[in-house]
């Protein structure tokens, strides 16, 4: 056995136990106990909105503009807690549009209010208009740079949170002024002593507390069932929306389908794994083995590395995935008819197995990478509007590959060392040769 690989058969040893650790069933990794599906395979919704941007801020263009809605949703989601979320930016000749996958989301309507309310939030006071009738209007205030400005949750600082009354137990926002927003809110406060202060969310009245103190830095929000104070609490933290939304398409798609789908995948992938294992021991035999196991050992590793990324698994992801075990059967298949040309030219064991890495080294190398190219154009090509599920089969792909050649030159290969080292089966008709 060459100098280094008793070291590499421990690290071998040790990367196959830690994978399997790692993907043992309703085992917890990193707060998951199992991999992450996508929308096709776990089920949630899909959620389609049209931007309008005669709205948005004259100094932005329309790409900016674009580009703070996606980054806004992406924060709310996120924060909601939804598993690997997708939002994508699509221009078209129709229009502008968000498109937002939401795996695992059941309840759609709650992540409609989520998603595609603009979320701005401003108080307002009671004056009295010409017709001697109270009315509602914006509560303004003198700025630190001495000008007037309207008292919105721009100047929140982004720690709101849920919180329980010590007296009701009914569910409050609490949020926190910045600098700025405090010295409005002192100012307002001031001078409403007494009096309710509005507070409006999207121009809708959500709550109107009556101010019994002078306030400076923070302040609570009531009159909220708990659903609807986290939601608005996961808005103000993400900021509000640059441009209005208007829902286009929603769709749910039922966990069933998912369920029925990876069944499909697994029983296609057991079979093609079974085939492929007949085949090397049938027409390999020893090396064969050498491979099954060396095969065993990279879809442990494989799945470790989807799980710890982690990689989001669709169907065409399962695909890819499919597709790489069998490029790693083809890697093994090149180094083994080598290895047999080598023997039938008179080499002994342990020479026929190094000439016959070497040998294949170089048409595996120029495979794998041009499928790393492919990889990287469909990769390029998922991000594309309507292409999105050729990423993931990208993906994995890629991994599957790259990992096929560490499984091929590195595994396979310190196994086959080991054989000629302890004289266990030397004989070349175990190997698939007749002198």
């Amino acid at each position: 056995m060459k100098k280094g690989s008793k070291g590499l058969l421990i690290f071998i040893i040790i990367l196959f136990g830690f994978a399997l650790w790692v993907v043992w069933p309703n085992h917890e990794i990193r707060g998951r106990t199992g991999f992450t599906l996508g929308l096709d395979l776990k089920g949630g919704s899909q959620l389609l909105y049209s931007a309008n941007l005669s709205e948005k801020d004259p100094s932005l263009t329309d790409a900016q503009a674009l580009a703070g809605v996606k980054q806004t949703i992406e924060r709310r989601v996120n924060a909601y807690g939804i598993s690997e979320p997708t939002v994508q930016i699509m221009q078209n000749e129709q229009g502008n549009f968000i498109l937002a996958r939401l795996p695992g989301v059941k309840n759609i309507d709650e992540a409609l209010e989520l998603i595609g309310q603009v979320a701005k939030l401003d108080f307002r006071e009671q004056v009295l208009n010409a017709t001697g009738n109270t009315t509602w209007v914006i509560a303004k205030a003198v700025g630190s740079n001495g000008t007037e400005e309207e008292l919105t949750g721009a100047y929140f600082k982004p720690n709101a949170s849920v919180v329980l009354n010590s007296q009701t137990n009914e569910p409050e926002v609490a949020f926190e002024w910045n600098t700025e927003g405090a010295v409005l809110f002192k100012q307002i406060t001031t001078r409403n002593l007494n009096k309710p202060l509005g507070i409006f969310l999207d121009n809708e009245l959500i709550s109107a507390p009556t101010v019994q103190a002078v306030i400076e830095a923070k302040g609570v929000i009531t009159g909220l069932s708990l659903e609807r104070a986290k939601t608005l609490a996961i808005q103000l933290n993400s900021g509000a929306l640059t441009v209005p939304l208007t829902i286009v398409e929603r769709k749910d798609i039922e966990a069933t389908l998912g369920a029925d789908s990876i069944k499909k995948s697994l029983l296609a992938a057991e079979i093609g794994i079974a085939a492929l294992v007949l085949f090397l021991l049938l027409y390999y035999r020893f090396p064969g083995l050498i491979a099954c196991l060396a095969l065993g050992i990279y879809g442990v590793v494989i799945l470790a590395i989807f799980k710890l990324i982690p990689v989001t698994l669709t169907l065409p992801g399962i695909g890819g995935f499919i597709v790489s075990f069998g490029m790693a059967v083809d890697a093994n298949v090149l180094i083994f008819e080598r290895m047999k040309e080598e023997l039938r030219g008179g080499r002994s064991l342990a020479s026929a197995i190094e000439a016959g890495f070497n040998r294949a080294w170089t048409a595996i190398r120029d495979s794998n990478i041009t499928t790393f190219i492919a990889c990287a154009v469909l990769y390029w090509m998922g991000g594309l509007p309507g292409t999105e599920p050729v990423r993931g089969f990208a993906i994995t792909l890629f991994i599957g590959v790259a990992m096929s050649m560490f499984s091929a030159i590195t595994i396979t290969r310190t196994f086959l060392r080991f054989i000629p080292k302890n004289r266990l089966i030397t004989s070349p008709a175990a190997y698939g040769v007749k002198l």
